[in-house]
């Protein structure tokens, strides 16, 4: 097995620092139009972003489990070198961003990662707003551990797109310069992937690299000051309900559904998919969207 560094753990100490000082910077100098922070609202996110940690553990032996059976199945195999770390980490990103916008699209998986757009914040406590059902990414990685990429690899390029996004969650920081918001995803992009504002919905779905966006028609560019959160906002800071409301909404929709085209719509659609003629459905979405 590659023996790589846990690059989450590492940057643990990071994350509670930059923190720190971004909850300073606001303080002191405040923003009057930004989300700026709420003490309940980042205990939140970091009470899920723990979960997370947990939960993600419990997943974690049947998914190794079947990235453990393909590996051994496929007989190529990529040697961990300097440079094919580098072309990983590039795969991996985007089937990432395939993921990321899969999840955006088919209810089912928006119902784990609404989670991650449910505050009406945006700042780096945001960014540890995890949900607690990530087993529903695993298959749209299943092609790198197909074509040789060894499990334990893959997990270190997750790891490095997931510390990326990290300083992303911020309005502290306005713009990069013009050829790093080009190829990057920043502060700029994923605050559009974050907003509530029909024009910024499901767009921006890249982890590192904005590039794929701009290459396959989802990037927008931040032009008004955007509205977070989800287009009809939950309301609570209760984490289970947090973690379950989107299940609970689904479940209650398959049950009233009038028919088995009906029910598999409602769970396999978007978010705000509803069948002709019916009443609009009042499912939550994010601002963009926008990618735990």
């Amino acid at each position: 097995m590659p023996n790589l560094p846990d690059v989450v753990m590492w940057s643990i100490p990071a994350f509670v620092l930059l923190t720190v000082i971004e909850t300073v910077s606001v303080r002191i100098h405040p923003d009057e139009d930004a989300a700026g922070y709420d003490a309940k609202d980042a205990a939140t996110s970091i009470g899920m972003g723990l979960g997370s940690l947990f939960f993600d553990f419990l997943w974690k032996t049947p998914i190794v489990a079947v990235y453990a059976a393909v590996y051994a199945l496929t007989p190529l195999r990529v040697p961990l070198l300097w440079w094919t770390v580098l072309l990983m980490l590039l795969a991996q990103d985007f089937f990432y961003y395939w993921s990321h916008r899969g999840h955006h699209v088919i209810r089912i998986l928006w119902a784990c990662h609404v989670v991650h757009h449910s505050s009406r914040k945006f700042n780096l406590s945001t960014a540890l707003r995890q949900p607690w059902t990530s087993v529903t990414s695993w298959p749209f990685y299943l092609p790198l551990i197909a074509a040789g990429v060894h499990p334990a690899a893959l997990a270190f390029c997750s790891s490095v797109n997931l510390v990326y996004q990290f300083w992303i969650h911020t309005e502290r920081i306005d713009r990069m310069p013009r050829w790093f918001e080009f190829v990057f995803n920043t502060p700029s992009h994923h605050r559009v992937h974050h907003a509530s504002q029909g024009g910024y919905l499901d767009r921006n779905f890249g982890g590192i690299l904005i590039l794929w966006d701009r290459m396959l028609g989802s990037f927008v560019a931040e032009t008004e000051r955007p509205v977070y959160g989800l287009t009809k906002n939950i309301g609570t800071h209760n984490p289970l309900k947090v973690a379950t409301h989107e299940y609970a909404a689904i479940a209650r929709d398959v049950r009233a559904a009038g028919s088995w085209g009906e029910r598999a719509g409602r769970m396999f659609r978007g978010p705000g998919w509803q069948p002709v003629a019916a009443a609009p459905l009042a499912a939550a979405r994010p601002a963009e969207e926008p990618a735990a």
